[in-house]
């Protein structure tokens, strides 16, 4: 009972940090509200309760409830109206997403961890709870004729395929909710908000979560076959005309703003490249004889390059934003650390500091761009190494120069903080340096391992406080040391995770 009760605890934690609220849409579920609502509220601080004009005890059984908001519409207005205030009301409040799920009892509150998990994979999608073993359940031929008939005509409208478009369990990101406007009132505008959603670019992922279909003489339920279906007919009919003349041409103009921003991308990287980085480092390759007034010019040259891509527009569609509370200045050397997950990332690497140095692979040391640039810029790559490597960063180091280092020797392809490698940690322990974390979020999700188009989205990078050779030594062996790190960095970019979600 204790662990579950710390899990809850986590939950509901996790969910206020990243702006979740849960409405419960209810009429006249007297019989299962209470039971709905203090589950959910185990399950999560924030609960809004929309109660769409409720004529039996609900309102006064919620009433009693204590830690939810209630909202109350003065008539019944259908099952979308119910959603559309709700939404209204978590938007109000503050918050980035809001999970909905049905008062009737067939959904379990405790599997909203479910939709918190698939949330942090998916930060800016619409997450469907897709009802497990639904052909299993005792339900009623119509429901199961609705949730066919209305999985087919949302393939034919979006070309997109989901197993249950009808489930009322879901997460919204509340920032890309299209359709409020909404053709219809009532139970069918969950597909419509899907249709909507889907034809303005948000990605829809399915998670599983259980079930409950109660017996018949329990059952509570306010679909009128006819009357029902008439409406699903002509929202579909409104969809599909919508579809041709509406979704159709959106998904087009999407596909070409990626072509566009991805070709513009790359001719203004490579422009710069060789108009401006390549006459600049022949420059000083040449005609600069003194060996410091030539790096120092060459790693100037590269930071105002990282500068151009991160700080202007080098990267369209892309947010990009660098953040340093600490007031890190690199007048004295350290050990940089950063996550990667990008080829993205040597740009904001780059644009810190011209007094640093970076460790590379062979591609970006030979890279026909840039890479001249860099190896005469005193830049080495990882292969040399640690015997060889270390002389040459210790003569850095004397100098003045930091070394940057990405511990995790490759790209992560989910974003995940990936094993750190010992070698960083071993080169900070030989130098004594202090430890620098760079923590960047989300490049991976704007350009990903093995991706050609850039994607929209967020690209952040924070700089967090040193961390002294005294402190950071006393946590073991080198193994021991890049563990600790990593741990340090997965809790710091969950942190950052949770804080920056709420902006997409």
């Amino acid at each position: 009972m204790q662990e579950i009760t710390s899990l809850n605890t986590d939950c509901r934690q996790r969910l206020r940090s990243r702006g979740i609220c849960v409405i419960v849409p209810t009429f006249n579920n007297a019989g299962t509200i209470l039971d709905v609502v203090t589950r959910t509220h185990a399950m999560c601080h924030d609960v809004i309760v929309v109660n769409d004009g409720c004529t039996d005890s609900t309102p006064q059984i919620l009433s009693a409830v204590e830690g939810i908001t209630v909202v109350t519409l003065p008539r019944n207005s259908g099952k979308g109206c119910a959603l559309k205030a709700g939404f209204r009301k978590a938007i109000q409040m503050g918050f980035a997403y809001a999970i909905t799920l049905d008062a009737d009892g067939q959904h379990f509150p405790e599997d909203i961890p479910l939709l918190l998990e698939a949330n942090i994979k998916h930060p800016d999608a619409l997450i469907v709870g897709e009802r497990k073993d639904l052909e299993k359940q005792s339900r009623s031929g119509g429901s199961k004729f609705a949730n066919k008939f209305a999985n087919f005509w949302f393939c034919i409208q979006t070309l997109h395929h989901l197993r249950d478009t009808q489930t009322g369990y879901r997460l919204y990101p509340l920032r890309k909710l299209h359709g409020l406007c909404l053709l219809t009132s009532r139970y069918e505008a969950e597909l419509e908000l899907l249709v909507f959603s889907a034809w303005h670019g948000v990605r829809i992922v399915s998670t599983p979560v259980r079930v409950f279909y109660p017996s018949k003489e329990e059952r509570v339920s306010h679909f009128r076959p006819a009357y029902d279906f008439t409406r699903i007919f002509i929202l579909n009919t409104c969809l599909c005309f919508l579809a041709l003349c509406y979704g159709l041409p959106l998904a087009l103009l999407r596909l070409i703003r990626t072509i566009i921003y991805t070709v513009y991308s790359l001719l203004f990287f490579v422009a710069w490249c060789l108009f401006y980085l390549l006459p600049v480092s022949l420059y000083y390759v040449l005609f600069v004889k003194d060996q410091e007034r030539r790096t120092m010019g060459l790693h100037k040259t590269l930071c105002f390059l990282g500068k151009l891509v991160m700080l202007w527009h080098g990267i369209p569609g892309v947010r990009r934003s660098m953040a340093d509370k600490y007031g890190e200045d690199y007048s004295r050397p350290a050990m940089v650390i950063c996550n990667h997950q990008s080829s993205l990332d040597l740009m904001a690497m780059l644009a810190q500091s011209p007094r640093l140095t970076i460790l590379t692979n062979d591609w970006v040391y030979h890279n026909p761009f840039f890479g001249f640039a860099l190896r005469h810029a005193e830049y080495y790559p990882v292969t040399e190494g640690f015997d060889t490597l270390l002389p040459k960063l210790r003569s850095l180091v004397e100098r003045g120069y930091s070394i940057a280092v990405y511990p995790e020797g490759t790209r992560s392809a989910d974003c995940e903080i990936m094993r750190f490698r010992k070698g960083a940690f071993r080169i900070a322990r030989e130098l004594q340096l202090d430890i620098l974390p760079l923590v960047e979020y989300a490049p991976g999700k704007c350009l990903p391992k093995g991706g050609k188009f850039l994607r929209k989205g967020l690209f952040h990078v924070e700089t967090y406080e040193r961390i002294p050779y005294s402190e950071y030594s006393q946590h073991g062996e080198d193994k021991d040391i890049a563990s600790w790190f990593r741990r340090y960095y997965v809790k710091r970019y969950d942190e950052l995770r949770d804080r920056l979600d709420q902006t997409l």
